[in-house]
């Protein structure tokens, strides 16, 4: 009995992987047919970028933005495991997929990009990189991932400690990206520009 649960648990993660690669492949050929460019316009392809004021911030891999969509995954797992209690997490997986895929596709439509340019610190914001966007939606599965083989108190932590290293090192991160999309507020916009 217990290996036709461990062959049906292998076929569920056998689908949801397909289906996780088959959204990121359709997000990235989105974001081509959007203009977006494939990658850095340096014509390089780096691991790390740590400037957030300059031309390769998010057109790498990663940056200091990458510990944003680990909190999303922390954050869509949390919100999956209530919104789904009965399906199991290769489901919950592909929905924070698709999710993290459809906001990636927003933000960098004109809207978005435009909108981070008047209201936020990223005054010379010109989108993702396709593969910055397909690193973002993977940072998001290892968030998600942590979240589903830590206890809660730990996923928190982890969450708030991300969010305070992004605040002391860029003097941003995912709440104050929010709240100054959603509410700009011009005391914090002089603050983060030093």
């Amino acid at each position: 009995m217990q290996a036709v649960e461990t062959a049906r648990r292998q076929r569920e993660w056998m689908w949801a992987g397909l289906a996780i690669l088959g959204i990121i492949l359709a997000m990235a050929a989105t974001e081509l047919a959007m203009g977006r460019v494939l990658i850095c316009t340096c014509g390089t392809v780096k691991l790390w970028h740590g400037a957030v004021n300059s031309a390769e911030n998010s057109q790498q891999l990663m940056d200091w933005y990458t510990l944003s969509h680990v909190i999303h995954g922390l954050l869509f797992y949390g919100a999956t495991r209530w919104l789904f209690p009965r399906r199991g997490l290769p489901f919950r997986a592909v929905v924070a997929t698709v999710v993290e895929a459809a906001w990636e596709i927003a933000e960098n439509s004109p809207l978005i990009i435009n909108r981070y340019r008047e209201a936020t610190m990223a005054l010379g914001y010109t989108g993702d990189s396709v593969v910055n966007s397909v690193a973002d939606v993977l940072a998001m599965l290892v968030g998600f991932a942590l979240a589903a083989r830590l206890p809660v108190w730990v996923s928190v932590g982890l969450g708030v400690a991300m969010e305070l290293v992004a605040l002391l090192v860029i003097r941003d991160n995912l709440t104050l990206n929010v709240l100054m999309l959603l509410w700009p507020v011009d005391a914090i916009r002089v603050w983060q520009a030093g």
